[in-house]
């Protein structure tokens, strides 16, 4: 049953009609720190208002892992920004059950910052104790594959993912097999972004220092 002041917040959303009261709206119904405001705060992630989004994002991350199987339901085909927002909290939460989610927005989505999202998720995510190589193979397969990505940005994410999985797995010489060659294609010239170029160098020397 839904709590009084769960209603009471959901009804000042509900009656919200600017930025400012939207985002006020949605920091009370986070403050609550009540799982079953998940759904709305998903919602909320559809609105298409960043500042609105950016808060019921960090009040999703608060609420925990508990929410997990809200947000693997949750995801709007329709609505790439929600897209985006979802991914970034379970990304943030590190669960392993969000995995296959985020192989298939890594794979499938069109949007960069979807595509960052789920990188920075495989690059972080907590493996299961009793699947660990399996899941670690999934997550690096990923990151190698977002290291040929056509934007600059997802293949700067798979740098840092893939510098961090090789640094957790210790012994993992299979992975930096065929980890360390990509990386040293990114720090070549046949990179484009300089950016790219400059992180993939500092990942090898690191990485090599090790």
């Amino acid at each position: 049953m839904t709590s009084p002041a769960l209603s009471d917040a959901i009804q000042a959303l509900d009656r919200a009609s600017s930025t400012p009261e939207l985002v006020e709206a949605t920091r009370a119904l986070c403050a609550l720190g009540d799982p079953e405001a998940a759904d709305i705060l998903v919602k909320v992630l559809g609105f298409n208002n960043p500042a609105v989004a950016a808060v019921a994002t960090q009040g999703l991350i608060q609420l925990g892992r508990d929410i997990v199987p809200t947000l693997l339901v949750s995801l709007d085909a329709r609505n790439y920004g929600a897209r985006a927002w979802v991914v970034k909290a379970l990304a943030a939460l590190r669960d392993p059950r969000g995995l296959d989610l985020l192989e298939h927005a890594l794979d499938a989505d069109i949007a960069p910052s979807v595509r960052r999202s789920a990188v920075r998720g495989l690059a972080d995510l907590d493996l299961d104790p009793m699947a660990k190589e399996q899941q670690l193979h999934r997550c690096m397969q990923g990151l190698l594959k977002a290291g040929q990505d056509d934007e600059w940005v997802v293949r700067y994410a798979a740098v840092f993912g893939i510098e961090q999985r090789l640094t957790d797995a210790a012994g993992g010489s299979s992975l930096a097999d065929q980890a360390m060659p990509l990386l040293r294609t990114l720090a070549s010239d046949a990179e484009d972004a300089k950016v790219v170029r400059l992180r993939a160098a500092l990942a090898l020397q690191r990485l090599n220092a090790g």
